[in-house]
């Protein structure tokens, strides 16, 4: 078998394989004779059939099967022997033909290489970045024990309406006159929240109403152009609210009012279900220490960022084959076009720039991502999915079998043991790089991090 590459612009490769009969003359024998010991051919014992018939049944695909695998073996053979650093898997060359196996040898097979451009990247303590210290403010913990009270918060029943206030009653379609209209409109349980109507003359109307009162009031110029709000009040299609004209009574028979939950140990058990907290100065110390620890987790992901940032920059534009890579891009995406190949090459490329850099620092640290590193990283990104949506302070449990889901699915797999490189590339870096710690407000920060 011969073997020729050429890379004149070190980023695009082509490998040419040459396999001749005498490569695979006694592979395929060997093959052939193993089908005959498993051949259950009616008239003849097991590993007595004829090797005539054997070879006419079985040698065409014997021989096929046993090229491809000389191709496949002597392909990742060289490329690992020669330290061939190939992005993705050679392809076909573009510009040649399939090698026709039904002719004799020689067979001839071309690939396309998708070389990775070289750089060298490492960290010292020559290297220097900022690290962010926030310390929340007396009012930062007031906000957020006032977000928490109203989460955990109870609608109240009141007598006289009030801005916010949610309004629940009877809407009656009245005439030209103020009277009730015969074969009208009618709907029960109406829900209104006058504070968010579109016209806030219409809004006034409410204002200082009670339990019982019954208000005159437009819901086409309530709603304005919000057809389909009004649709849903009136419990009728898009179409037929847009021909709503009318003024409507409203008969209230329901002001519901939310109420912030107390300071009292109900609520503190509520807040934090692992915590024995009995007095608020308790509560506002582990409102304190929750601040601290988001605002110490925010700006270590702004480290995550920074370091990206950093090592980017000094490894530079690196030049890549971008015509191969598109290739495998389309080959992945099947169901994507033309554009969304390159609307999202110069991102791909990013991407795998960063995890080259990710792994030349794993060698030069000498540490390698365990499974245990992969646990924690799935822990860790299931506590950020339910913070996100405002469940920052579950029990362990409900984490634990979030991250253990996300380890069974494929897809988010591979999300965590990039999350998990991540993770051990940037603990590393720290023990390595000088950090200049500045302290910073909650605020100072925010607006530095939108600059």
């Amino acid at each position: 078998m011969d073997i020729k590459f050429e890379n004149p612009d070190k980023i695009n490769g082509k490998l040419t394989l040459v396999i001749e009969e005498s490569d695979y003359t006694a592979r395929v024998e060997k093959a052939l004779k193993d089908y005959r010991k498993r051949a259950n051919v009616p008239g003849f014992r097991p590993g007595m059939v004829p090797m005539g018939m054997i070879k006419k049944q079985y040698g065409e695909a014997a021989k096929m099967d046993e090229v491809y695998k000389l191709m496949s073996e002597g392909l990742n053979d060289y490329l690992t022997k020669n330290n061939i650093n190939a992005l993705g898997e050679p392809l076909p060359a573009a510009d040649s033909e399939p090698a026709d196996l039904s002719k004799p040898a020689p067979y001839t097979f071309v690939f396309d290489i998708a070389v990775a451009p070289e750089f060298s990247v490492e960290l010292t303590d020559k290297d220097e970045l900022t690290k962010y210290v926030i310390d929340p403010t007396e009012k930062e913990v007031e906000e957020r024990i006032g977000v928490m009270r109203s989460q955990m918060g109870k609608q109240v029943t009141v007598e006289e309406y009030a801005t916010n206030d949610m309004l629940r009653g009877d809407l009656r379609e009245l005439d030209a006159e103020g009277n009730t209209l015969e074969g009208g409109m009618t709907v029960t349980e109406a829900v209104l929240m006058p504070t968010y109507f579109a016209n806030q003359d219409e809004a006034k109307k409410f204002d200082g109403s009670k339990l019982g009162d019954i208000i005159t009031f437009n819901p086409k110029n309530t709603y304005q152009d919000r057809t389909q709000a009004l649709a849903s009040l009136l419990k009728i299609s898009k179409e037929e609210a847009e021909k709503i004209e009318s003024d409507f009574s409203y008969q209230i028979t329901d002001i519901s009012r939310h109420q912030d939950a107390d300071l009292d140990e109900e609520f503190f058990k509520n807040a934090f279900p692992d915590k024995d907290i009995t007095t608020e100065e308790a509560f506002r110390e582990e409102v304190k220490n929750n601040l601290t620890a988001q605002f110490a987790s925010t700006a270590d992901s702004q480290f995550h960022v920074d370091l990206r940032k950093y090592l980017e920059e000094k490894v530079g534009k690196l030049e890549y084959p971008e015509a191969l890579l598109k290739r495998f891009m389309k080959l992945r995406n099947k169901d994507k076009d033309a554009k969304f190949i390159d609307d999202n090459f110069d991102a791909s490329v990013k991407e795998l720039t960063w995890s080259r850099i990710k792994s030349q620092l794993l060698e030069q640290f000498g540490v390698k991502v365990e499974q245990a590193d992969v646990d924690d990283a799935a822990l860790s990104l299931c506590r950020m999915q339910y913070a996100q949506y405002g469940y920052g302070n579950l029990p362990d449990q409900f984490y634990e079998q979030g991250a253990k889901e996300m380890l069974k699915n494929e897809n988010q797999l591979n999300n965590v043991i990039e999350f998990a490189v991540e993770n051990k590339v940037v603990a590393e870096a720290k023990k390595v790089v000088t950090l200049k710690e500045e302290n910073i407000s909650w605020e100072d920060f925010r607006k530095k991090m939108s600059e």
